[in-house]
């Protein structure tokens, strides 16, 4: 089986799907891994490091090679003339957004090819080694606190001086999935005092566990509770009782993280302009959400805005500003998604296997997702 590992051409990617960690090890599955040249240098990864692995590093014009390729591994797709030098056999894996992604659709159905998308593992334990979404999310929970705290006018921690004495920041973590637990622990360590608001009660225990206070939701009938990763889309009666809440709360914050996102769904916007008013000048607001529409109000992707003092950085794609670490989780989790797939140097897609089936968008140009993923939220 040919593994492929193609530079990546999304504006500002800066990740790579394999390392020579990863490469060394589909070699010893019984694989061939081609390696675009330069498709790891932003990562930190040289293309001398894949070649001491055993990769073979190609030419990004060598359209025999990607014809010859069985396997696909990407970050995010690429582009349709990339696409169209690839064997009908192939299997692309990714993090392809599939969410109402006709662009993708139609790519997949002109070339003949067949897709997995990693947004759409189950969330089983069986499943958590290839879990892209967290493994990234992690990253982003992380570097959000960092990007608040750089562009905070205060210090995190307590701090005593001869001077007297300087009082923690104080931040509002909005959603308490992988990354805003994560950013949690990382407000911590920095000194901050944390609060975390969150729909599900059942994750008030893991807010607790790493030092922070749970903001109780509303006691509104029908309150999401399941413990799960990613919440499941509230009521807009529960939302509007919700913010109600934070408003006094984000009134005294100097931070404000906001990760609350739905797959699939438009983020819901959980900080209105009522509640910004109330914010002090120099506070700062990191929105996680901002490529799915955004938790707070004003926010734009990949830029900081001034509103009357307050700043509000649209933080898209983060674990880009991370790539070696970024790249280092990812490749794994492609690996331990795909390793029990390779027997003897093949991959078996087998479709009664409920991780393939739930992730495989297209078969051989045979679309296989649910009329709701097509059309998105």
């Amino acid at each position: 089986m040919r593994i492929l590992i193609p530079s990546e051409t999304a504006s500002g990617e800066t990740r790579v799907a394999a390392t020579p960690e990863t490469t060394k090890k589909f070699l010893e599955l019984g694989c061939t891994v081609l390696l675009e040249e330069n498709a790891g240098k932003l990562s930190g990864f040289p293309d001398k490091a894949y070649e001491n692995a055993g990769a073979e590093i190609i030419s990004s014009n060598d359209a025999q090679l990607w014809r010859s390729a069985d396997v696909l591994l990407c970050v995010q797709s690429p582009i349709k003339g990339s696409l169209s030098k690839l064997s009908t056999s192939c299997v692309m894996v990714g993090l392809l957004s599939p969410y109402g992604n006709q662009e993708l659709f139609e790519n997949l159905r002109s070339f003949k090819l067949s897709a997995l998308a990693l947004e759409l593992l189950p969330r089983i334990s069986r499943a958590q080694s290839a879990d892209a979404l967290s493994s990234q999310a992690n990253l982003a929970g992380y570097k959000a606190v960092l990007i608040g705290a750089s562009n905070l006018d205060r210090y995190m921690p307590m701090l005593m001086t001869a001077a007297g004495t300087v009082q923690p920041a104080k931040v509002v973590i909005l959603g308490a999935g992988v990354a805003g637990l994560q950013a949690v622990a990382t407000a911590k360590r920095l000194g901050a005092v944390v609060f975390v608001s969150d729909i599900r009660p059942a994750v008030k225990e893991q807010v607790e566990s790493l030092g922070a206070r749970f903001i109780d939701p509303p006691e509104i009938d029908q309150t999401p509770s399941e413990n799960m990763v990613y919440a499941k889309q509230a009521s807009e009666q529960f939302l509007k009782a919700q913010r109600q809440k934070l408003s006094d709360q984000l009134s005294e914050a100097d931070l404000a993280i906001c990760t609350a996102q739905v797959p699939g769904k438009k983020a819901p916007r959980l900080i209105n302009e009522e509640m910004l008013e109330r914010m002090r000048p120099g506070s700062v607001v990191v929105d996680l959400a901002v490529q799915q529409g955004g938790n707070c109000a004003g926010t734009i992707a990949g830029q900081t805005v001034n509103r009357n003092g307050v700043m509000l950085i649209g933080a898209s794609n983060l674990p880009c500003s991370v790539p070696n670490h970024a790249s280092t989780l990812y490749s794994r989790n492609l690996l331990s998604l795909l390793g029990p797939m390779i027997n003897e140097g093949q991959l078996d897609l087998n479709t009664e296997d409920e991780l393939i089936d739930a992730s495989l968008i297209c078969l051989e140009g045979e679309i296989r997702c649910p009329n709701s993923l097509l059309e998105g939220a």
